[in-house]
């Protein structure tokens, strides 16, 4: 017992006096003591240990700082391991968002809690010194290697709190912003749909409408009005909203609101010709018959030209006729925009012309070797076999001839391929079997052994014309926050020893493998417990088993097992009670 309570006692002092924990008394099997000092920090110091290290082997570390919290700054966040960093993560929310289920949460399919997990959560799990401050980057210093941020609360708590961050490596991963296209009262008018905080704006406006609505001295004119729901982007985000929608409506909302349920009406506008472009024409044309089946006025053909606060105006692509809507709630789900400090960012590095940052295979911004971006602020600018071609051409011909035979390709045809994906996929549009025989092919060139640079210009020409740059999904940003992590978990090996293509520009081998991403499928809910589904192989199925198969894989994608099993709950509590209707 005697024991017991000198246990309690010293674990009492030491919550108490933190600073007791630099003392560690050490028993020796004699049963002497000697009393030691320990570097060990306590919670109290752990804010001021980020900032100032104290001992010389932390000095070594690399001071990794993170922007953004959304699935590539989170996923690089969950992967990176190696102890010879620290770590400083910067945001403007504390939490990692499920986007993909954002239209649930409009409708309260899911709830908002149940998609969210605290960024909080995450960093004390990791093993590494790991720093998060919740307030936004307004300018990234690349030549002083330091990033401007400012805390970003609504109240401020008495003042609005600024502060720099050193870093030695920067990884941008903010996101982006809803693209208004510059389109008159868009901002002011319209609701987006790309935080959690829009889905519960958007939530409580939808049922401010039925109760307004429903209201004794409102004129049918005006409840149409109301009632009227318009939706604006005809991609997955505002297609599954508009899904969503449509259940709320007739399946919740339509006995709540009897009176009123045959004056809801809801359009979807979409400037191009069809819905869910980036889809197989199978999924699109089904999804086009689904939304006239159940009502939902499809427009496609239809650009917003201006919005007002009680109509929108319209310009019908084929005609140039304009044309006007009035609504009473107006959801623009349409395109993405660079945020203003990565355009400043941009300018100052000189990519001010561009639409996004520019990145090389590895990820890293151009001209800027320890700044990386990935996720919607990014886009990978593929370097160009043909801008390449005398360096490929004369690492190939080793003996200096000016010519080339088949078999002197052998030893870099691997890393062509792997430098520039677009070669396989040419060869796959032309179904050749590999590189070697797209040099036989070309022009009927099946006997020619020998190859010169004419020849090989020639037979690469059209190369180029494959590339493609990645689609702004949840997807792509999980797989390059992976990839990233990866790297940086490998960087001290890969110096050493480095695993990537030959350099045609230069001597050795890159340090990595670049990045490649592999599509997994993508899903489009339909409503109605449908859903359509594309996946590699062009595989496509439609239909309620493959609702099941989303509900599937949506749930085992959550970052956490709290978040899973919320997000399951929420599914089981809407097919037992229906969605909740209240204005909280």
């Amino acid at each position: 017992m005697s024991g017991y309570s000198f246990y309690q006692r010293a674990s009492r002092a030491f919550r108490d006096y933190p600073s007791l924990t630099k003392l560690v008394v050490v028993f020796t099997a004699s049963g002497g003591g000697l009393i030691a000092f320990s570097d060990a920090k306590s919670p109290h110091s752990a804010c001021a240990y980020a900032d100032a290290v104290a001992v010389d082997g932390d000095r070594k570390k690399k001071r990794v700082v993170i922007l953004g919290t959304g699935w590539a700054g989170t996923t690089f966040l969950k992967n990176l391991k190696h102890p010879s960093y620290d770590v400083q993560v910067v945001s403007p929310r504390n939490y990692f968002a499920f986007t993909p289920l954002l239209p649930s949460v409009t409708t309260g399919t899911v709830e908002a809690r149940s998609i969210v997990e605290p960024l909080r959560n995450i960093v004390k799990k990791k093993a590494l010194n790991v720093q998060f401050r919740e307030a936004e980057c307004y300018k990234i210093d690349a030549v002083n290697k330091k990033v401007y941020c400012r805390s970003n609360q609504e109240n401020n708590l008495g003042g609005v709190e600024e502060f720099t961050v050193d870093y030695d490596y920067l990884v941008i991963a903010m996101g982006a912003r809803a693209n208004t296209f510059n389109t008159p009262g868009v901002v002011e008018n319209c609701h987006f749909l790309k935080e959690v905080e829009d889905a519960q704006r958007i939530r409580r406006t939808v049922i401010d409408c039925f109760e307004r609505a429903s209201l004794p001295n409102i004129s049918e004119e005006e409840r149409k009005r109301i009632l009227h729901f318009v939706i604006v982007g005809g991609g997955p985000a505002g297609v599954e909203f508009a899904a969503e929608l449509h259940d709320f409506a007739t399946e919740d909302l339509a006995k709540l609101y009897p009176l009123i349920k045959d004056d809801v009406k809801i359009t979807l506008l979409e400037a191009a010709d069809h819905i869910l472009n980036m889809f197989d024409k199978r999924i699109t044309a089904f999804a086009e018959e689904k939304f006239q089946r159940d009502g939902i006025d499809l427009k496609t053909g239809s650009m917003v030209v201006k919005v007002t606060d009680k109509e929108l105006s319209t310009k019908v692509m084929a005609t140039g006729e304009n044309k006007s809507i009035p609504y009473g709630m107006v959801v623009w789900a349409t395109g993405i925009g660079t945020r203003p400090v990565v355009m400043d960012f941009m300018k100052q590095i000189g990519q001010g012309s561009r639409r996004v940052l520019a990145t090389d295979e590895w990820l890293r911004v151009d001209g800027c070797d320890s700044i990386y971006a990935l996720g919607d602020c990014a886009t990978i600018n593929q370097r160009r076999i043909m801008e390449d071609i005398m360096a490929i051409f004369n690492k190939a011909d080793k003996n200096k001839t000016g010519t080339l035979t088949v078999a002197d390709f052998q030893d870099v045809i691997g890393d062509i391929c792997e430098r520039y994906p677009q070669v396989e996929i040419y060869l796959k549009r032309k179904q050749l079997k590999n590189f070697v025989h797209l040099l036989k092919d070309y022009q009927g060139n099946a006997q020619k052994e020998i190859i010169d640079i004419e020849l090989f210009k020639a037979a690469l020409s059209e190369v180029d014309t494959q590339m493609k740059n990645l689609p702004a999904t949840a997807q792509v940003a999980a797989q390059q926050g992976l990839y990233l992590a990866n790297c940086f978990n490998r960087m001290e090996e890969a110096e050493k020893n480095p695993e990537g293509p030959l350099r045609f520009r230069a001597t050795g081998r890159h340090r990595f493998h670049p990045f490649r991403y592999k599509h997994l499928g993508q899903f489009a809910p339909l409503g109605g417990e449908q859903t359509a589904a594309q996946l590699p192989g062009d595989w496509v199925s439609i239909g309620h088993s493959t609702q099941w198969l989303w509900y599937s894989v949506y749930a085992s994608k959550q970052v956490s097992w709290r978040t899973r099993m919320l997000v399951v709950s929420d599914w089981i509590k809407r097919f037992v009670f229906g969605r909740d209707s209240s204005r909280i």
